[in-house]
C-alpha cells in the first residue's frame, strides 16, 4: 500500500517528506496505457505532487503540477488533494526513446528542457497561487528543487525516482523532499547533501525496502528524526457525471446546440481516469433547455 510520511528533525533545522507511490503509479499505467518512459516521467510527477499536495493544510484545497518541457512527452499534468491522493495524465503516453548510455530511462530527454514547471495551489481562495520556473534539465526531481529555491526560497533537496520492471509494470516508485528550515547553518547542509549521497539512488532505496520511513531515516542518518505523520495515498480521480454536466453547461447553449446538430449527442473522457461519459441528444436537449430558462428568470 502506498503512503506518505512526514517528518522534522528534533534539532528544528530540516523538515522532510517521503512517499511510496508504486501502486498509484501503476494504476496510471494501467489506465494510460503508458510505455516506460511516460511511466517514469509521470510516476515521478504524481510522486512530487502528493508530497506537496499534503502539505496544503486547507480540507479541500488542491495542488497542480505542470511539466512543458516542449520534448516528445508533451504536457505532463498531475493533481494531488489536500491529503497527497493524485492523478495525472501524459499528453503522449507511447512516446518510446532509447535508454540512455548509462542504461536508464532517458526521463530528460522525453520531458525536455526548453519550458517550464509551473505550480498552482488552490487554496479555495479568490485566485488561486500560481508560480513557475525554467526547468534545467527535464528529469524533475532538480526541476522540483529549483522550484522550491526560486518561487519559495526553500533551499530544497528532491529525489524523485520510478524502476519499471521487464514487463513495464512499476516495481517501486517514490521519492523525497527534504527542506531546510530558517537558522539552518552550513554544518546543517553538508550533513543533509552528506546523507542525500551516500543514500544513493531513490529508487534502488524503494526496491530493497518502501517504507516511506525507511527512507527517510537512511537519507537523514545524521540526524535525529521525529515523524509527525504518516497517511496513505493513492490515485483518486474526483470525476462524475454532474461534473461533466456543470462543463457542458459552462458553453452555454449556443455550443451545445451546435454539437447537438452536428453529432447528436456527445460523448465526454475523463483524462485522468479515462472514464466515458455519454449524453443523448435528448439529455443535451435538456441542458440546453435548463440554460435557456435560467436565463428567463
Amino acid at each position: 500500500m502506498d503512503k506518505l510520511v512526514r517528518a522534522i528533525t528534533t534539532d528544528g533545522m530540516v523538515q522532510a517528506v517521503a512517499v511510496s507511490t508504486r501502486d498509484l503509479t501503476e494504476r496510471a499505467r494501467q489506465i494510460h496505457t503508458t510505455l516506460p518512459v511516460a511511466t517514469a516521467a509521470l510516476g515521478r510527477a504524481l510522486a512530487a505532487a502528493s508530497m506537496m499536495g499534503n502539505a496544503l493544510k486547507e480540507e479541500d484545497a488542491s495542488l497542480t503540477l505542470q511539466i512543458k518541457g516542449g520534448g516528445p512527452l508533451g504536457t505532463i499534468l498531475t493533481v494531488s488533494d489536500a491529503q497527497g491522493n493524485v492523478r495525472g495524465y501524459v499528453q503522449q503516453p507511447h512516446v518510446d526513446l532509447p535508454l540512455r548510455p548509462d542504461g536508464k530511462l532517458d526521463v530528460g530527454s522525453a520531458v525536455g528542457c526548453d519550458g517550464t514547471l509551473t505550480v498552482i495551489k488552490d487554496l479555495c481562495m479568490k485566485e488561486p497561487y500560481v508560480g513557475s520556473v525554467q526547468l534545467l534539465g527535464g528529469e524533475i526531481a532538480e526541476d522540483l528543487a529549483a522550484y522550491f529555491v526560486e518561487s519559495e526560497q526553500i533551499p530544497t533537496a528532491c529525489a524523485l525516482g520510478v524502476l519499471v520492471d521487464r514487463d513495464q509494470s512499476v516495481k517501486a516508485a517514490g521519492g523525497y523532499i527534504i527542506q531546510l528550515l530558517p537558522g539552518a547553518g552550513e554544518d546543517v547542509i553538508t550533513k543533509v547533501e552528506g546523507g542525500v549521497m551516500a543514500a544513493g539512488p531513490v529508487t534502488a532505496l524503494l526496491e530493497k525496502n518502501s517504507d516511506p520511513e525507511a527512507l527517510l531515516r537512511t537519507v537523514l542518518s545524521d540526524f535525529e528524526v521525529e515523524i509527525l505523520e504518516t497517511s496513505p495515498v493513492e490515485y483518486r480521480c474526483y470525476c462524475s457525471r454532474e461534473r461533466v454536466e456543470r462543463a457542458l453547461i459552462s458553453l452555454g447553449a449556443d455550443e451545445l446546440e451546435k454539437i447537438l446538430q452536428e453529432q447528436g449527442g456527445c460523448e465526454l473522457t475523463c483524462q485522468f481516469c479515462d472514464k466515458v461519459h455519454q449524453f443523448s441528444a435528448q439529455e443535451l436537449q435538456a441542458l440546453i433547455d435548463g440554460i435557456k430558462a435560467s436565463r428567463k428568470q
